[in-house]
This record gives C-alpha cells, sequence and structure tokens, in this order.
C-alpha cells in the first residue's frame, strides 16, 4: 500500500524541549515560529467534515485540509460563494466533492494560528522527514490546539515514523472530530436524524414524547440557518423533522388521548403552514440546471424569464418566514408545544400510553409492512398517480416507524431491511416529483394575470414543452417500479420482516 502523510491534533502549544534534538540517529530542526496570522475553522452545519476525521482551516489566502489518514493539502481561498461548487479548481475542492452540494461551508470560530516546521536531517544536512505545527489560538475561551501534518518522503519510512512517534508522544492526543469542541466549546452538535436512547420496557407515552422531543429540538436548531439564509437544507430539515414528529403523532395509535393527538397534530401542521410555498420555489431554483439542460436553447428564454419569476417570489418568501421566525408569537408557539413534551407524565393517555415500546414497535412496524406489501401488490402500469402517491406516503411512514425504533433491534438485523425499502422510496419519490413537477409548472399557466405578461408566450412554449418531457420520463420510472417492487416484496424479505417483527426477534 503506499504510504501518504498523516495529521493529527496534540493539546496546547508544542515547545522544543518536548521534541528534544535528536531522534535517532537523526537531528531534528525547529525552526522559528511564523508571526501570527488569522485563522477560520470551516466546515458545514453537519459537521461532515469533522466528523470524517478532517479539518479546513482559512488562513492568509489559502485553504489548507488536513486528513488523517492522508496528510495536508493548499489551494486559492478565493471563490465565488461559499458552496463546494463555488471553490476555485484545486486540490482541496477536489479532496471535498464528497460533501453536499446544498450545504454551505460555515465558520465554526476563529482566532490566530501559528506555524512552524519541523524537520528531520541525516548528517549530510539531507531531509527525511518534514512536518508542519499548525498552533490554533481561538478568540474566547476555547483550548489551544497544535494541528500536526506530517509529509511522507518516499524511501524514508523509518525517519517518518520516528518523526511521527516523537510528535505524537509531545502532548495529549485530540481527535479530529473533537477539533471544533476543543476549540470553540459550545459549538452545537447536529444531528437531523437524532438517535433517541429506548428501553425496551419502557411505556409507548414517554418512547413517543423522547422522539417528538428530540425532534422540535432538531427543527429548533435550523431557525437561524432559514432567517439567515445560509442554504436551503436548513429549511428543509426543520420541515422534516416537524414532519416527523406529526407522524409519530398519527403512527403511534393510542398513546394519547384521541382529542390531545388532534390538536396537537393542528398546532405542528400550523407550524409547517407558511414554509411550503418557500420550500417549493427551493426545489424548482435546485433544478433550475436540469430544466434547462432538459430543453433545446431556442427555449431557454422562456425558461429565464419563469425562474426570474421563482427567484423573486422566493425572496419575498423567505423574507416573509425569516420576520415570522424572529416575532415572539412564533417563539411562544414552538416553545409551549416544546415544553408539553418535555413534561411527558403530564400528557393526556391513551389505551396504549402504558404499553412496553419494544412490543408495540414490534406491532406497529409489521402492520404497516403488511399494508405497504398490499399496496405494492396492486400496483399496475394503469394505476392511478394518486394510489402509487398512497404507497410512497405508506413506505415513507414504515421507514419513519424504523428509524424511530432502530435503537431496540440489532443494527445488522435492521439495515438489509432498510436498504429495499429505500429503494423503493426512492423510486416513488421520483415518480412523485414528475408528477407533481408538472401540476405545479400547470398551476403556474392559470395563474390569474399571467397570460398578460410581456414574456407570457415564451413562458408558455418552455413549460408546455417541460410537462411533456417530465410526462415521458414520469411513464419511463413507472415502468421501472416493477422491479423495486420486486426488490422490496420478495420471500426472503417477507421472511426477515415476520423474524424481527412478528415472530419476535431478539432485541439490540
Amino acid at each position: 500500500m503506499r504510504r501518504v502523510g498523516e495529521s493529527f491534533a496534540l493539546s496546547g502549544r508544542i515547545r522544543g524541549k518536548a521534541l528534544g534534538k535528536d531522534v535517532g540517529a537523526l537531528r531534528l530542526e525547529l525552526e522559528p515560529e511564523a508571526p501570527p496570522v488569522a485563522f477560520a475553522l470551516l466546515d458545514q452545519f453537519d459537521c461532515p467534515l469533522g466528523k470524517s476525521h478532517r479539518a479546513l482551516i482559512e488562513a492568509e489566502g489559502k485553504l489548507i485540509l488536513l486528513a488523517a489518514q492522508a496528510g495536508g493539502r493548499e489551494q486559492p481561498a478565493a471563490r465565488s460563494g461559499h458552496f463546494i461548487a463555488d471553490l476555485q479548481p484545486g486540490p482541496v475542492g477536489e479532496a471535498l466533492s464528497d460533501l453536499s452540494p446544498l450545504r454551505s461551508l460555515l465558520a465554526l470560530g476563529q482566532g490566530r494560528m501559528v506555524v512552524r516546521r519541523a524537520t528531520l536531517l541525516d548528517e549530510e544536512e539531507k531531509t527525511q522527514a518534514r512536518a508542519w505545527l499548525r498552533r490554533l489560538e481561538p478568540d474566547g475561551p476555547g483550548a489551544v490546539v497544535t494541528l500536526v501534518e506530517l509529509q511522507y518522503l518516499r524511501g524514508y519510512d523509518l525517519a517518518f515514523d520516528q518523526l511521527r512517534r516523537r510528535l505524537r508522544g509531545a502532548a495529549p492526543h485530540i481527535e479530529l472530530e473533537a477539533l471544533a469542541e476543543s476549540l470553540f466549546p459550545g459549538t452545537p452538535a447536529y444531528e437531523a436524524k437524532p438517535q433517541v436512547p429506548l428501553a425496551p420496557g419502557e411505556p409507548a407515552a414517554r418512547a413517543a414524547a423522547a422522539l417528538i422531543g428530540a425532534h422540535i429540538a432538531v427543527a429548533r436548531q435550523n431557525e437561524g440557518g432559514v432567517i439567515a439564509d445560509i442554504d436551503t437544507e436548513f429549511l428543509h430539515d426543520y420541515r422534516v423533522s416537524l414532519r416527523k414528529v406529526r407522524s409519530v403523532l398519527s403512527l403511534f395509535r393510542g398513546v394519547y388521548d384521541a382529542a390531545l393527538t388532534d390538536e396537537l397534530k393542528r398546532a405542528f401542521s400550523d407550524l409547517m403552514a407558511p414554509t411550503g410555498r418557500l420550500r417549493d420555489l427551493d426545489v424548482y431554483l435546485l433544478e433550475r440546471d436540469l430544466y434547462f439542460d432538459l430543453l433545446p436553447a431556442t427555449l431557454h428564454s422562456g425558461l429565464s424569464a419563469m425562474f426570474d419569476l421563482f427567484a423573486r417570489e422566493r425572496a419575498a418568501e423567505q423574507a416573509k418566514l425569516a420576520r415570522r421566525f424572529g416575532e415572539q408569537a412564533y417563539a411562544d408557539q414552538i416553545g409551549r408545544l416544546q415544553r408539553v413534551f418535555a413534561e411527558p407524565d403530564a400528557l393526556a393517555k391513551g389505551p396504549m400510553a402504558d404499553y412496553p415500546v419494544l412490543g408495540y414497535a414490534r406491532k406497529l412496524i409489521w402492520a404497516r409492512y403488511h399494508k405497504v406489501c398490499k399496496l405494492a401488490a396492486e400496483i399496475t402500469d394503469k394505476t392511478p398517480d394518486n394510489e402509487v402517491h398512497a404507497l410512497r406516503i405508506g413506505c415513507k411512514k414504515l421507514r419513519y416507524l424504523m428509524e424511530f425504533f432502530a435503537p431496540l433491534f440489532p443494527a445488522s438485523q435492521m439495515a438489509p431491511l432498510i436498504k429495499p425499502l429505500k429503494r423503493l422510496q426512492d423510486g416513488l419519490g421520483l415518480f412523485n416529483d414528475y408528477a407533481v413537477q408538472q401540476q405545479s409548472l400547470r398551476a403556474l399557466l392559470a395563474t390569474p394575470g399571467a397570460d398578460l405578461r410581456d414574456d407570457a408566450e415564451a413562458i408558455a412554449r418552455s413549460v408546455d414543452a417541460l410537462i411533456a418531457i417530465l410526462h415521458q420520463r414520469q411513464l419511463e420510472q413507472r415502468a421501472r417500479l416493477t422491479d423495486s417492487f420486486a426488490g422490496f416484496d420478495n420471500a426472503e424479505l417477507r421472511a426477515r420482516f415476520a423474524a424481527q417483527f412478528h415472530d419476535g426477534g431478539e432485541t439490540a
């Protein structure tokens, strides 16, 4: 296996006396510190870089990416925006291609950086190993951390290993995953899909309250990003979190009093309602390049006019939602719901409230799986779109249940069940997207006054062409759904579901 560099983090400032002057038969030369410069630690909101043991530093007009098992890369920091696609071509942008293109890079914190180089030299003053020590001193109360970047020089494996051991022994080690928290204490951890611990014998009502409380908290973490309009994923995650809350209320039948359940579902629907149009517009604008690729250049002027309309409407909708999130009435509304589920024993119970959650989970998942299989078996190439849509909703509810209750079951047994469900759900989602896009485009043409615009004719031609193409793609996707059904509803998978949820499989 070809060796590469290595990076790691150490606690505090690394002084020369901690490293010594000699490493075996080699001389360790520690260059003087460079003058301090400003730095920022960058990541996306859900911190995929930290979670994958990488650190991205911006300093002195450069982006510096350090990876635990790959050393360092650099490129100019100049960029047209804060998304991965906005970076200049270069080794850092290349290495970040696995990150979400929909999430913006954010500064998790700032401070001062001091750099010095350590070199291992032989008796002929030839370099056999090299490392850069970047001391990060945060603005504020965080700890000082030294990032070490080891450069591997081919043919000098022993020197590389010696320098690595010497540097690693100079101070306590810090995982790159914990770098942000070390530098900037209180950096909020964000998980769009929180794993809520559940005990098998826990009452179903308390489990439901824990799940709902966790997902309200996720929604609230996204409010600031929606207000600042950092990227579209903040609103997406906000909506998904509240949708999951409503799913718990709908799917956990009998856990809470029926009247209370209806009241809570209405309350969460009221929270979500003002976000719908903005999300629709976000989806359209994210598909802009695809739409242009679908149509010939002769129809692009109509598309440009249509997207100009969407962009102006989106700006107005975003400003309106930002104002709403900043109002005291909104804070009171969602804060009251948070407090409701912080005291689960005060909620009016239904007949299943005290049912042990493990047995309740098996009962719900098995019933929902059986219903999905029944719906899937009835789908043909003549099935109306609304029935295909009903299957998609059924799959979504089944997946939500399996994700909610995942802590109760062995991960090794849940993953093979969720994977084919996700494949089916993705296919149904694509089919639904084509159908919804056609409906929305027709609605655009039917908007009062739409035919009075100067560019109305160009927009109408482009929209008509798009609808025709989307309809054809929807038909093609319907034909592919048959294979997805077969991959999900088969004897082997039925036996797995039965063993885990119907016949009483083992717990985690």
